[in-house]
Order: C-alpha cells, then structure tokens, then sequence
C-alpha cells in the first residue's frame, strides 16, 4: 500500500524556517531535541521534519560558499517562502515566532525557546503588572527570534568567554538596531556575548577585526591596572571569537563598520 505524503503548508514552512535558523547545519539531524519536539507537535516524523531542514539547506547561500549542499529536493513553495522570508525578514521573522508559539500552545506572556540540547521549552511567564512598558508584539517577536538564533550559532556560549549562563547572554547587535533596521534580523549581524562584554561591545569600549580576534580601545587599556578589566578583557585581547565549526561567522563588512562608526580607538 502506497502512503500518501502529507503537504506542507505555509505555516509549518515558517516554523521550519523559525527553527532553522536556530540551529547550526550539524545539527540538523532527527535526533536532535528541538527537531523531536517539533515533529511531534506537527504530526509528522522527526526524519521528515528533519528532511523539511535539509531541504532548506540547499537554499542557504552562505552554506553554498562553504561548499555545503543539502539536500536536492526543495519543493516550488520551500523556494519561494525562503526567498520571501529573507526579503521581508522584519515581517516574515516575527510571523515565524508567532506560528511556532501557536504550534506550542503559548500564552502572550509566555516564552518559547529553542535549546538545541533540550528542545523546544515553553517558560510560564506571568503578567509583569499594569507599570510594564509594553512593546508592540511584532518587535518582541523579532527580538525572541534575533536572540535565539544568535545564541545557538555560538553554542549558547558568550565568544569571548565561553560562559554558558543562558540568562547572562546577551544576542549584541554589530549595526545597531535603532540605525540598521535592514539588518535588525539577520543572525550575522549578531555576536553572543555575556551581559559586560554586550555594553562595552555596544558602547565602543572594545570591537574585533577582521579575524574575529578582540581589540580594546584606548579608554579600556587605560583601566587595566583594575584586575576586573584584566581578568575580563585583556585576558582575552588578541583572541578570536569561539564559534562552533558549523555555525555561521559575522559579517565582516559589519565589523568593519563598527570599528570605523562606533569603536573609541
């Protein structure tokens, strides 16, 4: 008896798309957790889901210039929405969010994040009371969805560090949000970074060149008889960023324009 392959609809393929750009290209495979929980929640096998991803690989140009294929078997609609996704990021990205947190069954105050090793968590959130500052949903949305891509690139690990606090991580923005609206999305303009080194990062006090590798401003190196500062950047002065093998590196264009725009030499 032939089976009959369930079609994929416009909303899975935003989820799809949600997921992977929170995951690195090693681990799209149907074992991994997030990849398991989605399955389940769409009905589908964690193979076929896993398929879905593999499939969108072959789409990705910047995997194509590291010479990674995927899989040759996109379907008219996986090409059509990447490319609508990728030209409309502002819109499609916080579209995704929505569509994953209404697969999860989210509240408004809940958070749902992808942890590679544990899968897709839904957090209960209560409401933080009538003196919250709110933001339109669309941008907290895009936010959610900056964040968890910036930090499952890098491992869920601050580059500079190698701290794994997930609270203490911060997705730094390399073009600012409120200047690059443009770039406001895409992952490669994110470094993970822990809350200190994400304000001296935003404020100037340190950059990185064009190898990844961390310089300190002037400003900066003037502090270092206090062994805070030692211990937490000139430690690490000359370094690159630690990025795992199949993740994604920043732009270096970016980079660049920090350093001329933003960075106090």
């Amino acid at each position: 008896m032939s089976t009959v392959r369930k079609r994929w609809t416009r909303d899975e393929l935003l989820v799809a798309l949600n997921l992977y750009h929170k995951l690195t290209f090693g681990q799209l495979h149907s074992r991994q957790p997030a990849i398991a929980a989605l399955a389940k929640r769409m009905g589908r096998g964690a193979n076929s889901v896993a398929m879905k991803l593999n499939n969108l690989a072959s789409l990705d140009p910047s995997l194509k210039l590291r010479g990674i294929r995927g899989l040759q078997g996109a379907s008219s609609l996986d090409r059509e929405l990447w490319h609508e996704f990728h030209q409309h990021m502002e819109e499609l990205a916080p579209a995704s969010e929505d569509a994953l947190r209404n697969l999860f069954g989210a509240a408004e105050t809940d958070e749902v994040e992808v942890v590679p090793h544990q899968g897709i968590i839904v957090k209960r959130q209560e409401p933080a009371g009538p003196t919250e500052v709110v933001t339109s949903v669309k941008v907290r949305r895009g936010q959610s969805y900056f964040r968890q891509a910036v930090l499952n690139n890098f491992g869920g690990r601050c580059g500079v560090t190698g701290l794994h606090i997930r609270d203490l991580l911060v997705a730094s923005h390399i073009l600012p949000w409120r200047t690059h609206a443009d770039h406001r999305l895409n992952p490669r303009n994110g470094i993970c970074l822990s809350r200190l080194h994400d304000a001296a990062f935003d404020v100037g006090l340190i950059t990185f060149d064009d190898d990844l590798r961390l310089r300190l401003s002037a400003e900066l190196r003037a502090a270092l008889p206090q062994q805070t500062v030692r211990d937490n950047f000139a430690n690490f002065e000359g370094v690159a960023l630690s990025i795992p093998t199949d993740a994604l590196a920043p732009e270096i264009s970016f980079l660049q324009v920090h350093r001329k725009e933003y960075f106090r030499k």
